[in-house]
């Protein structure tokens, strides 16, 4: 029987198949789809050992986690390996208090685009940089991963797999990165509605008035050279179905399927380019 340094025997055969596992999508390549997927798997993979996430990734695309649940600041599942008894394992990161989400939902408060794409249920890019700032990071730079298997290096091959399953967890909702750190969907979207519109403190249209006769030498003189012009893209796309996510849902069903639906991809036929 195989022995770790420090005198534990551990079974290295192959894993106990598990039927109705928790197994993800990508069955080859990279693993997670959005951004905010990506950004938490390129974390793992640039601090944990390659192998053992490989190891990991194996039993992902296996199916071998039974389950896991998302807590603040925790996440728990089991996973099935060569013993009988499935290993549990955890992995933890802080979860920021009440008075530390008061600052974020003032901050989120003030910006009226990073609002309505969280109320559109998207994560814009920008919002990383909120955290930051607040010095409050969204994404964990560390983990605190235990398993009770008989592996004595971190992360072991259970823990990774489950470490894999929730990153494609974040592709399907990725609400779940901010319940981690403490604040679910429901939660802060009944939070974010109840905070009010932000105030414009500057008027965008106000100009300097000036007596037309002491600008007659350079009128029509751009105020910047016309090189230096960019269309600039905007910061958060709001996707054009935006009111039907916002607003409560009519319960009116047309033949079974409910009114939302029907609408959801006349909105999405309004904005598109007409075809040629």
């Amino acid at each position: 029987m195989p022995v770790d340094p420090q005198g534990r025997w551990f079974d290295n055969t192959g894993p106990i198949r598990v039927d109705g596992g928790l197994a993800v999508r990508a069955k080859r390549g990279k693993i997670g789809e959005q951004w905010w997927s990506r950004r938490f798997v390129d974390i793992l993979e640039r601090t944990c050992d390659p192998g053992r996430l490989a190891r990991g990734r194996a039993y992902a695309r296996k199916g071998q986690v039974i389950d896991f649940e998302l807590t603040p600041g925790r996440v728990a599942g089991r996973v099935q390996g060569s013993r009988p008894q499935p290993y549990e394992v955890t992995i933890a990161i802080p979860a920021y208090d009440e008075a530390q989400w008061t600052r974020v939902l003032a901050a989120l408060g003030s910006q009226a685009l990073y609002r309505a794409a969280l109320l559109a249920g998207e994560i814009p890019h920008e919002l990383v940089d909120l955290f930051d700032e607040l010095e409050l990071p969204l994404f964990p730079s560390t983990l605190e991963m235990n398993c009770s298997c008989p592996d004595w290096g971190t992360p072991c091959k259970h823990v990774s797999a489950v470490l894999y399953v929730l990153a494609e967890a974040f592709d399907d909702d990725p609400f779940l990165v901010l319940a981690w750190r403490g604040r679910g969907r429901d939660a802060l979207l009944t939070a974010l509605r109840g905070l009010p519109e932000p105030v414009e403190t500057i008027d965008p249209l106000a100009v300097e008035e000036v007596e037309l006769q002491t600008r007659l030498t350079d009128f029509y003189t751009p105020a910047i050279s016309l090189s230096r012009l960019r269309e600039r893209p905007g910061r958060v796309t709001v996707p054009p179905e935006l009111l039907l996510r916002v607003l409560d849902a009519p319960q009116i069903r047309v033949r079974h399927i409910p009114l939302v639906d029907i609408l959801r991809p006349a909105y999405r036929d309004l904005t598109d380019p007409p075809s040629t």
